[in-house]
């Protein structure tokens, strides 16, 4: 699908010509290794996805049928009412792996609303054979419902079409579709709507979908795939990727991933990465427009989608992970560069990442329920609420940054006693309990169960000034109380029933969990590098530090102090429900050597020093650019 001006995109492209004989070399190591990861799935798992795919379609469509003959509306407009799955995602997209989700837009006509979606139809999947799960999160931007059947993972999303029927041969290409919709049904239609739109957009299908899986492996593995966390999901990753490849059109995979590291390190933020000119329509809906909205101005790396009405894709990034993934993209070009003149293989750009080597003080946040199902409800809640802080924290006169890891860990808790469930609930997990099964508690008086997620967020903290000598505290205790008072501003929200914890550790008191086996090093060896040895090099291009305005404090002095636990979290009474633990408050000094441990920080007096990666002579990274928002 080219543009009236003979290509694709909204600039000409960067070079035309066909890849070398040595990018074709390494094309071929790419994909060995890329099935070597394991990222394909079988036959037989792509034959259960289909399987999977039509019972739910079934099911969709009895569910719309149900719920018109609810409405008081006839046997023969209750056949004929239809309703229609769409996949999008890496699903559709074609990059998915195994294991991985299948992203399913359910289209419904205008006599079903939402509130059927998360009462009726969660319950109709509940009772489906080869559903374990079914949980849904109606207050989520995209609203959505997270099942798993016969093993696939699915997360659902509803649009409600102004139509009074949906037949089978629906496409949701026309504009006109979104009419007299809400703005939750328009998010959710947009997922497919983009999804088909970025395969219309790039040039070789088959060379996007082999850049894109390695782009998404390498994202995974460097932990900076998550959208809801600030980083990018995998919409945004697709549509980075499709721009590079609309740039070089008729290059093959190991040539887009070459240069997709370089030209994103370089790209000028905010400049948009746009994948056409962004489209006026007659509806009244928001269109992403940074000259209107200052909303829109205040994005940090905004990728736009192609479908109207675009949007930001990456609207959650922050200062924090924007400089995370720029200093990620400066590394993937100088691994890729290595690979390219032989010194190196693909496999070392999808190292696992560092992050809880990384830094000498964390944050865990812990939410935490006494019911499977409450904990899905409640950690997602939380999860979507994390980014806030670490926006917080970016304000703290001595943090540098704040990192946040892409997932919580999990644990299920059997207790014995409401001592051991106050532990859990604020991260302190006896070894006894870790070790206890399920059978050990049941008939015993005043046992429980407790569910709890940990989210993680790594503390960069600025080195100590010349001169200052004795450790320092880290005021914290603003932005974790604002935080917890967030939390609990959810409308189902229950302080009886769920907890929440916010606590700094050391580096030296991670749990074991966090770290795959064999991967944690004897903790007597765990120094603390001096004078900045260790420290590794930062580009004088990354993006700004976090604007640090002064914020009154109580404190009169520079001694800080730091709410360590600044919530609620419950326990059990002997009646089985819940109720509220005081909270507890901790201080502890912040010690920081000279010069920081944390690569975001520069050990070069001289950043010009720093050699910045370039594209191939007679490549201008400023060609990507030259287009700006219509």
């Amino acid at each position: 699908m080219a543009t009236t001006n003979g290509f694709l995109g909204v600039t000409p492209p960067i070079n035309t010509s066909e890849s070398s004989a040595r990018e074709k070399e390494v094309t071929e190591a790419l994909m060995h290794e890329l099935r070597r990861q394991g990222t394909f799935e079988t036959e037989d798992e792509a034959k259960t996805r289909e399987i999977v795919l039509g019972r739910l379609s079934a099911l969709v469509k009895r569910f719309v049928r149900k719920i018109t003959i609810a409405r008081g509306m006839s046997e023969s407009q209750a056949d004929g009412a239809g309703g229609k799955i769409f996949t999008f995602g890496s699903y559709r997209l074609g990059v998915h792996g195994p294991g991985s989700d299948i992203d399913t837009l359910c289209v419904v006509p205008k006599h079903v609303v939402r509130e059927d979606f998360f009462e009726t139809f969660e319950d109709m999947l509940r009772e489906t054979d080869g559903v374990t799960e079914a949980s849904g999160v109606p207050d989520a931007y995209v609203p959505i419902i997270k099942t798993k059947i016969s093993g696939i993972p699915i997360d659902l999303v509803m649009a409600r079409l102004a139509l009074s029927s949906i037949p089978d041969d629906l496409t949701l290409q026309d504009d006109n579709l979104l009419r007299n919709l809400d703005e939750r049904c328009i998010r959710s239609l947009n997922g497919s709507r983009v999804t088909d739109e970025i395969l219309r957009l790039v040039p070789n299908v088959t060379v996007f979908r082999d850049s894109l899986r390695c782009i998404k492996l390498w994202a995974q593995r460097r932990a900076i795939y998550s959208n809801v966390n600030g980083f990018l999901g995998g919409v945004a990753w697709a549509m980075l990727v499709a721009r590079i490849c609309q740039l070089y059109p008729n290059a093959i995979a190991g040539a887009i991933v070459s240069r997709f590291f370089i030209i994103m390190y370089q790209w000028s933020w905010p400049q948009p990465v746009l994948l056409k000119q962004i489209e006026d329509g007659p509806l009244q809906v928001r269109v992403w427009n940074p000259k209107l909205y200052p909303a829109d101005r205040a994005h940090r790396m905004p990728i736009i989608t192609p479908a109207y009405p675009s949007m930001c894709a990456t609207h959650n990034v922050t200062a924090s992970t924007q400089m995370i993934m720029t200093e990620e993209f400066k590394k993937g070009s100088e691994i890729v560069d290595k690979v390219i003149v032989g010194t190196a293989n693909w496999s070392e750009l999808f190292s696992k990442h560092d992050f809880f080597h990384k830094y000498r003080y964390y944050l865990q946040v812990i939410a935490s329920t006494g019911s499977s199902d409450l904990q899905i409800k409640w950690s997602g809640t939380v999860e979507s609420r994390i980014r806030q802080l670490v926006m917080k924290l970016e304000y703290v006169e001595t943090l540098t940054l704040a990192h946040p890891f892409i997932k919580g860990f999990e644990q299920i808790s059997h207790c014995l006693t409401e001592e051991e469930v106050r532990s859990v609930a604020q991260g302190e997990v006896p070894e006894v309990v870790t070790k206890r099964k399920k059978e050990d508690i049941e008939g015993r008086a005043g046992a429980s169960t407790v569910y709890s997620t940990t989210f993680y967020i790594g503390l960069a903290i600025e080195p100590k000034p010349p001169g200052a000598v004795g450790p320092r505290k880290l005021d914290i205790s603003y932005p974790t109380t604002e935080f917890t008072k967030l939390v609990k501003m959810w409308e189902k929200y229950d302080d009886v029933a769920m907890g929440i914890v916010v606590r700094h550790i050391k580096s030296s008191a991670l749990p074991d969990y966090v770290f795959d086996q064999g991967e944690r090093q004897p903790r007597s060896t765990l120094k603390r590098p001096k004078n900045g040895k260790g420290a590794e090099k930062s580009s004088n291009t990354s993006p700004d530090m976090p604007n640090k305005k002064r914020r009154a404090s109580n404190s009169v002095s520079e001694t800080l102090s730091s709410v360590a636990v600044p919530s609620q979290p419950f326990k059990t009474n002997q009646n089985g429900t819940a109720a509220p633990l005081a909270a507890v408050s901790l201080s502890t000094p912040v010690e920081t050597s000279p010069a920081s441990t944390s690569i975001y920080t520069s050990s070069i007096k001289d950043p010009s020093q720093i050699k910045s990666p370039q594209l191939p002579f007679g490549e201008n990274v400023a060609v990507a650019t030259g287009a700006g928002v219509s």
